[in-house]
Order: structure tokens, then C-alpha cells, then sequence
């Protein structure tokens, strides 16, 4: 049975619950006018009525806003059920709208993801009388079986957050199965990206208190006999590796990359010398680490000066002798050097995406010889990523957090790049204008950027983009005026122009 749109009704109506069945007396409703067409600001004020100020404060501290509050992009809540789906023994639920859930599972499946996601349908009687935290309470009974799942994590959408579900009055484990249950609404997190976040951070918190506790389980990889780096944030599989071999000569090992593929890794994770914070953005998951005694180092090594300040950066930390930092210096820049020296770009080139790496992959373009003028991420600005906005900006870059699609298609006509790399609907503008592109997330992302592989990396993708350029402008001069405005279609005949009034009104 489809689940009807939540009722608009009044705020804190609520009918009382039987509360042998569950610990709470009553949920109060969605205020009206706040359902999933309310807007972001009626949505945050029925959520903090509803008692959720305390998560709501946190977010806007992780993820701070500005210029904009929020980039045109998926639901956030992607970013949160795509770290799930990924781990393994780990069963996913959703509770929101059917619409929205709809098209998570349906983005989910495209983007490759293998595994069932769960939905806890409601409607408007079950969401005023707290009938749904019964239903969420029971899937969870259901599917906390330690012969299938290490964990459960529930993910409340919009309109149950703005009703103040409450999902922290879940049991904490059932059967020795963890329960998660997180709140992850579109007026509250900016971006799919910066959700990963905020499951990463519920796990590790978890794990990290599991820890405190007593003895837990080894890694099924086994613990490394060197000091690790634990990595935050996701990247391509081949970087992790290279980052090892970085850390090699220094007497170190890379640690598990966080949001981390089953609950074992977490562990490990949290038994790091120190965290690396690859990709900026990662708050939460930074604030357990820490609340661990681990120290966090920003930026990445990425390029030949990111690489030698990165290198020294962890030295520093873990009080690596100067000798071994110099003779692993000695050994892996100059290759670096010589990638850049092989692979040179030249073009004039603006890039913008939403995945937290756009400002790693800017310092590679920027040393491969390019003439980079803009970066924008849809990301906030938080202090890891400082180190590479200064570099970035010496050199004349400018960088945009939390940019609009408006501000990508603004730096695009101004600096009128020979390439332009971006969202989905930057490249479609671009081609309009007769201007190479990549697609960011499928094409610039999904390769290597730390140390020697990556140096290499982006040059023989991009040089062949350019190529296509005399291409791109024999294509628009022959269809120029076809297929725009009022010829758009199939026409028999040329169409007629519409009638206008006196004054030239149509």
C-alpha cells in the first residue's frame, strides 16, 4: 500500500501512546504548512518545536553555511544511505516520505549499491500518534539478527525530523546488534556529501565508546605492526595504496579509509597514530577521533609541493625523525616532478563538484602547467581545507565554498575556459557553448590523485577533452538555430509566429 503525504497538522497536536509498548507519550506532528513543500525555514522551525535543536545547532556547526546555505544537488540523505549500503553485514532503513525514498533507492541502484533498502512507510495517523516510532521499532526488532548484520542504521528523512521522531529512544543494541539511528533531513545538511559525515560520525562515536568499554574485536585484515594514518574520506581505491607507500619510509602505515566498509574497521580507524583529513569536510567523524586522543592533519598529498608539506605535516605530528622525512623526500618528489615534467596541461580550465576533492584535484591541475581561474565545491569551508585554499589563492584561483550552479556558470562566461570541469549541468551548458567539459564526479574523480600516480593522472583525460574543441564548434555551426527556442521539435512545416498584441505583448 502506498503511504499517503503526511497531514499538515497543527504543531505539537499529538495523541497519547500506550507507553508499555514504547518509551515515548507522543510525537508531535509536522507544524502546518512545514510538509515536504513547506520550505527549508518552516521545516527547521517545526523540527526545533518538535525538540530537535540540539542536532540541528550540530549541523550548522559542522557544516557551516555561506556564501549560499545550500548548492542545487541530490538529497543529502544520499550521501548517509550510500555509506550503509556500502558496509558490509549492515542493513539500511529509511523513513520518510514515499516519494523521497523513492528516488533514494532508485539513485542508490544507479550508483551501483547491491543491497536492499529498507522503508518504514507512514501516514498522517501514524505520524501524529507516534504509531510510527512503533513501526520503525519493530523493523528493527526484525532485522537485528547477528546471523545476517553487525548493525542497523535508521535514517529519519524530512518530514519524520520535522515531526521529532525519536529515534535516540531506540535500543542501543538488540541481540548484539547495534542500533544507529540518525536524522538526516534536506534543511538541515547542505550536501549528500557532508552526510557521509554524519553516519561515519554516529559509527565511529559508537565503536569509540564500545572501545572504552572493554576489549573488541580485531580487524579481519589483522592490526599493522607500524603506527597507521587512519584516511577520511572516500577516494579512489588505488590512492589508499599510494598513500601507503608514502608513509613506508616514514615508519608508518595507511590506515583504514573512514567511512570504512565493515564494522571492524572502525576499530582499527580509532587505533590510529592520527587521522588524515582527505577530504575536509568530515566534522564529525574528525570530532571522534579526537574525543579518541588522535590528532587530525588536513590538506592531502597531492601534487609535488602538497606531497613535500603534507609529508613534513605528519612528520611534525608523530615525531618522525628529520632523517627519515628528508630521505623519503628524496625518493618519492622527484618522480613527482618528473610526472608533471611528461604530463603538462596546457589550457585554460574552470572546475566545480560536489564531492569535497575539488580543491586536492585543483593544486594537481594547477602543477601539471594549467591555467586554472576558478574552483567551486559545494562543500563548506572548515579548517582542513585552509592549507590548499591559501595555495590555490597565491596563485590566483578563486575559490567558492558552497557554490550555486549560478556561480560555476558565471566563472565559465567570464573566464571562458579552453575546458570546463563540473556538475552535470555545467557540461551541458558548456557544450552549448561550444566548450569542452568533463562530468567532475564520473571522469575527474574516480581516478588517482596522491603522490606519482596521481600527478599523472588527469593529463591524458584532460589534453584528450581538448582535442574536441574544433569538434564542438563545427557541431554548433551547422545546427546553429535548429532545435532552440520556438524551432525546438519536429516540424512538417517552418512554425507560424505567434500573434501579438498592440504594443508588441504576445
Amino acid at each position: 500500500m502506498t503511504p499517503s503525504e503526511p497531514a499538515q497538522e497543527a504543531a505539537g497536536a499529538a495523541v497519547a501512546v500506550d507507553a508499555t509498548r514504547i518509551p515515548v507519550t507522543s510525537v508531535p506532528a509536522v507544524a502546518e504548512g512545514a510538509s515536504c513543500h513547506g520550505g527549508a525555514a518552516e521545516m527547521s522551525r517545526a523540527a526545533a518545536a518538535a525538540g530537535k535543536s540540539d542536532v540541528l545547532d550540530l549541523y550548522a556547526k559542522d557544516y557551516p553555511a555561506g556564501p549560499h546555505d545550500q548548492p542545487q544537488s541530490m538529497c543529502p540523505a544520499f550521501g548517509s544511505l550510500r555509506v550503509g549500503l556500502r558496509m558490509r553485514r549492515t542493513a539500511t532503513v529509511l523513513s520518510g516520505s514515499a516519494c523521497c525514498v523513492y528516488g533514494l533507492t532508485f539513485t542508490s541502484h544507479f550508483y551501483g549499491a547491491r543491497r536492499t533498502v529498507g522503508y518504514v512507510p507512514f501516514d498522517s495517523e501514524t505520524l501524529v500518534t507516534g504509531k510510527l516510532f512503533e513501526d520503525i521499532r519493530e523493523a528493527v526488532f526484525k532485522l537485528a539478527d547477528p546471523e545476517n548484520n553487525d548493525a542497523v542504521v535508521i535514517i529519519n528523512l524530512c518530514v519524520p525530523t520535522a515531526s521529532g521522531v525519536p529515534l535516540e529512544l531506540l535500543p542501543k543494541e538488540i541481540n548484539g546488534v547495534r542500533i544507529i539511528g540518525i536524522d538526516v533531513p534536506g534543511f538541515g545538511v547542505p550536501t549528500h556529501a557532508e552526510a557521509k559525515d554524519v553516519l561515519a560520525g554516529a559509527m565511529l562515536r559508537y565503536a569509540r565508546n564500545e572501545a572504552e568499554r572493554g576489549p573488541v574485536a580485531e580487524p579481519s585484515q589483522g592490526r599493522s605492526a607500524r603506527p597507521s594514518v587512519a584516511l577520511v574520506g572516500e577516494m579512489f581505491p588505488v590512492d589508499a595504496v599510494g598513500i601507503g607507500r608514502l608513509l613506508e619510509p616514514l615508519g608508518l602505515a595507511a590506515g583504514p579509509v573512514v567511512p570504512t566498509r565493515e564494522w571492524r574497521e572502525l576499530y582499527a580507524a580509532l587505533d590510529c597514530a592520527a587521522a588524515a583529513m582527505i577530504h575536509p569536510f568530515y566534522a564529525a567523524s574528525c570530532r571522534e577521533f579526537q574525543a579518541a586522543g588522535r590528532p587530525c592533519v588536513g590538506s592531502a598529498p597531492v601534487g609535488y609541493e602538497g606531497t613535500a608539506a603534507w609529508l613534513e605535516s605528519i612528520a611534525d605530528t608523530l615525531n618522525v625523525p628529520r632523517e627519515k622525512l628528508d630521505a623519503a623526500r628524496n625518493v618519492i618528489l622527484p618522480a613527482i616532478r618528473g610526472v608533471f615534467a611528461n604530463s603538462p596541461i596546457n589550457a585554460r580550465i574552470t572546475l566545480s563538484g560536489y564531492e569535497g576533492s575539488e580543491l586536492l584535484v585543483a593544486r594537481v591541475l594547477v602543477e601539471s602547467g594549467a591555467d586554472l581561474r576558478y574552483v567551486g565545491t559545494a562543500c563548506g569551508r572548515t579548517r582542513w581545507s585552509d592549507i590548499d585554499r591559501e595555495w590555490l589563492e597565491s596563485r590566483g584561483v578563486i575559490v567558492r565554498y558552497r557554490a550555486s550552479l549560478e556561480d560555476d556558470l558565471a566563472a565559465m562566461r567570464e573566464f571562458k575556459p579552453d575546458l570546463a570541469i563540473g556538475t552535470t549541468p555545467v557540461v551541458q551548458k558548456a557544450k552549448e557553448l561550444a566548450i569542452p567539459s568533463l562530468y567532475f564526479t564520473n571522469l575527474i574523480s574516480a581516478r588517482p590523485l596522491m603522490g606519482a600516480a596521481g600527478a599523472g593522472s588527469l593529463a591524458q583525460v584532460i589534453n584528450a577533452a581538448l582535442k574536441n574543441r574544433e569538434r564542438f564548434v563545427e557541431m554548433r555551426e551547422f545546427f546553429e538555430g535548429v532545435g532552440a527556442a520556438d524551432t525546438a521539435g519536429v516540424w512538417e512545416h517552418a512554425p507560424l509566429a505567434a500573434p501579438r498584441a498592440a504594443g508588441g505583448a504576445v
